[in-house]
């Protein structure tokens, strides 16, 4: 970075940190407080990175910073998307959120998502991101409109999100699928800032998720059958079909679930007109 990035960069946390109070991030204001807003110290062990680091981006010194500590800056910080991307293009870095990653979902797609209610419907990324759902698809798992868009991610929900959990029979069992499909996908995209990215936050957010980690466990991802939990409709058997919208190594692929009997169909209508039911 030049300097003057290096300053506008400087600045420009300086002032994302001083419009943040402790109260807003869980944390005790204390008696004394000069700084308004969260001190240095206190960005630094949000965000689970070293306060001399982070004191030297905030003093414009030269120094190489890479995108799992922006992430974790502009998280701490609770930066929009617009102010991430400037936060990433004063840095020269590549934003790993998937909302920078993939293009927007089409008019089209989110027409064809509706159009096949009452099946439960959602197209996610070759990192298992959720881009796109119908209202089906939210009412089986989660209510996904409450959910921060960086978060709606299948891996992550499954290991972090307690509503999500209790929609899946044999938790562990479904986990440690997860864990396998995750090191499988992840192996044409090692180098990938946002692969590495979400790697680091399930490893510091689940030990369960570490624990199937690092068995080196892998398994391509498919058509499979899969039951779910309901808590209004009860056990509902499902086979996911996978379509891909377009070719490369990281296409977009919608995700289709069918019912395995005559049971789950008349059952898939109901929740397709049901309020949403949360746990």
């Amino acid at each position: 970075m030049s300097d003057q990035r290096r300053a506008e960069l400087a600045t420009f946390l300086r002032s994302r940190r001083e419009r943040l109070t402790p109260e807003e991030v869980g944390l005790p204001r204390g008696r004394r407080r000069r700084t308004p807003g969260l001190r240095r110290e206190e960005v630094s062990q949000l965000a689970a990175i070293g306060t001399t680091w982070y004191t030297w981006l905030e003093q414009g010194r030269d120094i190489q910073v890479s995108a799992e500590v922006l992430d974790a800056i502009a998280r701490t910080l609770r930066l929009d998307q617009s102010e991430r991307e400037h936060l990433f293009g004063l840095a020269g870095s590549i934003d790993p959120s998937p909302a920078a990653g993939y293009l927007p979902i089409t008019a089209a797609i989110r027409e064809h998502l509706d159009q096949l209610t009452p099946l439960p419907a959602c197209v996610q990324s070759g990192r298992y991101d959720i881009l796109a759902y119908n209202e089906p698809f939210s009412r089986l798992m989660c209510d996904l409109d409450a959910i921060p868009p960086e978060d709606r991610n299948v891996i992550w929900l499954g290991f972090t999100n307690d509503e999500w959990k209790s929609r899946m029979i044999s938790v562990e069992q479904v986990q440690r699928l997860m864990a396998a499909k995750f090191r499988a996908s992840m192996t044409e995209h090692l180098g990938d800032p946002s692969w590495k990215a979400l790697l680091s936050r399930l490893q510091a957010a689940s030990p369960e998720f570490c624990e199937y980690w690092d068995r080196h466990d892998v398994l391509r991802a498919g058509s499979q059958m899969k039951t779910y939990r309901h808590p209004q409709y009860g056990l509902l058997q499902l086979t996911s079909t996978s379509l891909w919208l377009e070719p490369g190594p990281a296409r977009p692929r919608m995700v289709t679930f069918t019912p395995d009997n005559e049971e789950t169909r008349e059952k898939l209508k109901l929740l397709a007109g049901s309020p949403l039911v949360t746990v």
